[in-house]
């Protein structure tokens, strides 16, 4: 499995429990080494930007990949998914998830609409440029680079997360604030 845009290892650490031999890739080399730390061999990691070509990974090299909460930060998605097309085996499966557009739109207001990049200050100081699109642009994105949905989640909290954040559980429970998706190699795209 290529974890793509690992982060600290959480994704890869769960996945390696269940049995999955991982590779997680991730532009920072801090997160790599939190990855590697976390993971303590379980896992093997590399400090890849997403934005450049997988000239590394053989085509058709992967079962799976997951891409959690990235693909509203790259800059171009299409280049990215149709590199992912590349090293995804024909019956592999990508499994992504990221910002639901009905959370970006009622957050900033204007047009649901709106296919623009936005630069925001978070928590902490933090300073993050994402992608703003309506659902048809992003699954616009997916089927340019040969991908077709087999299965779409808006998930809800878990009943745990009433506990600890009641107000994020409420908000969630009642509005979507993710978008979850299982997209398989179109036929037409295969070969």
């Amino acid at each position: 499995m290529l974890d793509a845009g690992c982060g600290p290892g959480l994704y890869a650490q769960e996945l390696t429990a269940r049995g999955a031999r991982v590779l997680g890739v991730d532009a920072s080399p801090e997160m790599i080494r939190l990855a590697s730390k976390r993971n303590g061999g379980g896992a093997e990691f590399r400090v890849h930007d997403l934005e450049s070509p997988l000239d590394w990974a053989e085509n058709k090299s992967f079962d799976r990949i997951v891409m959690a909460l990235v693909l509203h930060h790259l800059q171009n998605p299409r280049s990215v998914l149709r590199e992912f097309h590349h090293v995804l085996r024909d019956d592999g499966r990508l499994l992504l998830s990221t910002v639901h557009p009905v959370a970006d739109w009622r957050r900033l207001g204007g047009s649901y609409f709106a296919d623009e990049r936005v630069q925001e200050t978070w928590s902490l100081g933090l300073e993050a440029e994402f992608r703003r699109a309506p659902l048809t642009a992003v699954i616009a994105d997916f089927t340019a680079a040969g991908f077709a949905i087999e299965a779409l989640v808006e998930p809800q909290p878990a009943p745990s997360m009433e506990a600890e954040y009641p107000k994020h559980a409420e908000r969630l429970s009642a509005e979507p604030g993710f978008i979850a998706f299982s997209l398989i190699k179109h036929p037409s795209s295969q070969g």
